[in-house]
């Protein structure tokens, strides 16, 4: 009975090794079979000389048959069974678990295609296991802190190392809904990411979410000193979406300017809609800190940060993902371009004719 601890591949290798040692023996069997059965033939059929050569040839003819069978059977192995033998050892490996297992390349145009996507399949298969793996970590990394910070006040108040003051409890408070934040972020998250997230798309002015989001954000960039400024050409220009979750992707990107824009900067919120491709542009742009180059591909990943200490305990570290979730979820893309020292800007593209809302 085969191990099942045994190492992917293991199994496959194992029957290759046991079929080797009987491989001669079934080719000499063969061989005697066959040039037997033509020296039998030659010695009855010898005496008569009108036909002797003619059956030396129809004697010599299975051995030559066997050749050819051979060199066929060999061609065809190495075309056709090498690759797929190789190709199910690796999906026997995936399915045990191990998806570090790749099929070999081969030469074969006919299996060469499919081996690539099938090693694309797995590349796949697991970079998502280990953004899993990674997002359990980061899940349980965020929730230590302010658990500890919980328990230890709550601790402290019993042991009458505190005592039960406005200030404590406040810390406490704050604490709770730091973890009710997080934990809602991430339910709307797998949500979106599910694409069982609820819409609900009503008809309005572009320029009335761009009001609503100023004057959310007015006195918070007032107290950072901070410029807030909207811009869109067209006042009576409408859109077809879910208000509030569009609304919510984009006071994540202003709240993350806001973060990163210095004092006496600028945060510039604009719409456009571009008639020929049916597209509502919206960007945000800040002259703010920018962001590196090479963090740009990852900053909508779960539980980016720019600070990579994570000593920042404002924001979740999920505001960015959900935002791209809640665009995509609309039929649209978001990019971001980013200099350092210059500014960031991030950019939402929403097809006005989605089939979603129509």
């Amino acid at each position: 009975m085969p191990d099942p601890q045994s190492p992917p591949g293991f199994r496959a290798r194992r029957g290759r090794r046991r079929f080797f040692p009987f491989a001669p023996l079934f080719f000499f069997s063969a061989i005697f079979f066959i040039g037997g059965t033509a020296a039998l033939f030659y010695l009855l059929f010898s005496k008569y000389a009108g036909v002797r050569n003619i059956w030396l040839l129809v004697c010599g003819a299975p051995a030559i048959a066997f050749i050819i069978i051979a060199v066929t059977i060999f061609n065809l192995y190495m075309r056709f069974g090498k690759p797929l033998e190789n190709l199910f050892s690796a999906i026997n490996a995936v399915s045990e678990g191990d998806l570090s297992a790749r099929a070999s390349e081969t030469k074969s145009d006919m299996f060469s295609e499919l081996i690539a996507r099938f090693n694309k399949m797995i590349d796949e298969l697991e970079r998502a296991d280990k953004q899993r793996r990674n997002l359990t970590a980061d899940i349980a990394h965020e929730l230590r802190t302010p658990l500890h910070i919980i328990q230890g006040n709550l601790e402290g108040i019993v042991d009458g190392v505190y005592q039960p003051t406005h200030e404590h409890i406040n810390n406490t408070l704050d604490e709770t809904k730091l973890l009710t934040r997080l934990i809602n972020d991430l339910q709307t998250l797998s949500l979106a990411e599910s694409q069982q997230l609820p819409l609900h798309p009503t008809r309005f002015l572009v320029v009335d979410l761009l009001h609503d989001l100023a004057s959310s954000f007015s006195s918070q960039a007032s107290t950072l000193g901070i410029d807030l400024k909207t811009n869109i050409k067209d006042s009576t220009l409408e859109f077809n979406a879910d208000y509030d979750r569009l609304n919510q992707a984009l006071s994540n990107l202003i709240s993350n300017a806001l973060r990163h824009t210095p004092q006496g900067g600028t945060i510039s919120i604009a719409a456009e809609l571009s008639i020929a491709n049916h597209i509502l542009q919206i960007t945000i742009t800040d002259t703010g800190s920018g962001i590196p180059a090479e963090d740009l591909p990852f900053i909508f990943d779960r539980f980016w940060r720019g600070d990579k200490s994570r000593t920042g305990r404002v924001n979740s570290g999920l505001g960015l993902a959900i935002t791209k979730q809640l665009v995509e979820a609309h039929g649209g893309k978001i990019k971001a371009e980013s200099e350092l020292g210059v500014g960031t800007t991030f950019t939402i593209e929403l097809p006005s004719a989605n089939e979603k809302f129509l």
